[in-house]
């Protein structure tokens, strides 16, 4: 018995590959699994003899599912068969691999036929999708990319969103993930960690729909840069400790497409970083080539002099530039220090923040069990509540 599974492409006849044609027109019979009726009318009309809507489970068959897989083996009768899925066997079918080891268990000889891929043209947005599982099944990254595509090709705000309008969530989603982080709480991350991924896949899934590329792409990309840039992990490469790390990392880096075209070893740094940490990454790579300070001492000395350039440039008469470029440099000295101490100056600073807001609304709270507002004590009533609020919270 010859079983041929034959990918059929993104779901628009018109990119029905010659082959798959051929494949199919072979064959005393194709069952076809989840193909939409347009592509089902299409290869009916090119005298392909294909089954009647079939009685199994086509979804569970796609998904791997080795109950429907081995029921539907369990039917078939010992003739040629086809098998018509969507997209390519080998990217689109993940039950591929359980439907060729049912039937190798059979006695029976299978071909694949590839077929265009549903993640490369935006052609997959237009015809039925996969069905999903039900809720209560765990669903699977591939699953979460079908989600994607659903929802660009079935809800407006989704389907209006590019590239650009996008930039806010994933800023905002970044930073809700770093504060999952800082809260300490496990399902909080593990949800906002979630966030962050459909963002990466709605970007993906925009870029696929122009050719530009895909999620896989983006992963392949990935992983490739991860082995190119440790080479003492995949390859015979010997790293001494984290600083030869470092410097291995940057002189890849340097070798890479982008890392030729930058003019200098800082423009790798977003420039819409917060200031502070990009004023960070900017000093560690300058210390990375040896321009740095000694130790601790040498920043401390650095400070004490910018406090004195700014309180000099206060003292001069309407000259606010001055006093704010000296202010700049007081802040960037700074973060120089926490970078000696080891500390992340936008960490200290946003919990410096937070202990703030603690303290200061320890004070309205005090202040309204006395039946008053903080606008109605005087500067010497705010000290003392605030006094108590250091003592009373952390």
């Amino acid at each position: 018995m010859l079983v041929r599974i034959i990918g059929l492409g993104p779901g628009d006849p018109s990119l029905l590959t010659v082959g798959a044609i051929e494949a199919s027109l072979g064959l005393p019979r194709v069952t076809l699994l989840l193909v939409p009726p347009a592509l089902r009318e299409a290869l009916a009309e090119r005298k392909i003899a294909l089954d009647a809507e079939p009685r199994h489970d086509a979804a569970a068959i796609v998904r791997g599912s080795t109950d429907a897989i081995d029921r539907f083996v369990d039917e078939l009768d010992g003739g040629d068969l086809g098998i018509g899925v969507l997209g390519n066997p080998f990217s689109d079918f993940p039950g591929l691999a359980q439907l060729q080891r049912a039937l190798d268990a059979r006695g029976a000889r299978t071909e694949i036929v590839p077929g265009m891929a549903r993640a490369t043209l935006a052609a997959s947005l237009e015809v039925a999708l996969v069905p999903l599982p039900p809720q209560a099944q765990r669903y699977s990254f591939a699953e979460l990319v079908e989600v994607m595509a659903r929802l660009r090709y079935g809800c407006p705000w989704d389907r209006e969103q590019t590239h650009r309008t996008l930039v806010p969530y994933l800023i905002e989603e970044s930073y809700e993930v770093v504060e999952a982080i800082e809260q300490g709480g496990l399902d909080g991350l593990c949800e906002e960690l979630g966030d962050l991924l459909l963002q990466i896949v709605f970007h993906a899934q925009i870029a696929s729909e122009s050719g530009a590329f895909t999620v896989a792409d983006v992963i392949d990309a990935l992983a490739n840069k991860m082995v190119r840039r440790h080479p003492h992990v995949f390859a015979d490469a010997i790293i001494e400790d984290v600083d030869a790390q470092w410097r291995s990392w940057e002189k890849l880096k340097a070798q890479e497409k982008t890392g030729l075209a930058r003019a200098s070893r800082l423009d790798g740094i977003p420039q819409h970083l917060g200031a502070l940490q990009r004023g960070q990454r900017m000093q560690e790579m300058a210390a990375r080539v040896g321009f740095d300070w000694p130790g601790v001492s040498g920043i401390l000395e650095k400070l004490t002099e910018e406090l004195t350039e700014l309180a000099e440039a206060r003292r001069e008469k309407n000259d606010d530039e001055h006093v704010r470029e000296e202010l700049g440099d007081v802040f960037f000295t700074l973060v120089n220090l926490a970078r000696a101490l080891g500390i992340d100056a936008e960490s200290a600073v946003r919990d410096a923040n937070e202990k703030f807001y603690r303290r200061f609304t320890f004070m309205e709270r005090a202040a309204a069990e006395r039946g008053v507002a903080l606008t109605d004590l005087t500067l010497e009533e705010l000290e003392e509540l605030w006094k108590s609020a250091k003592g009373g919270v952390a």
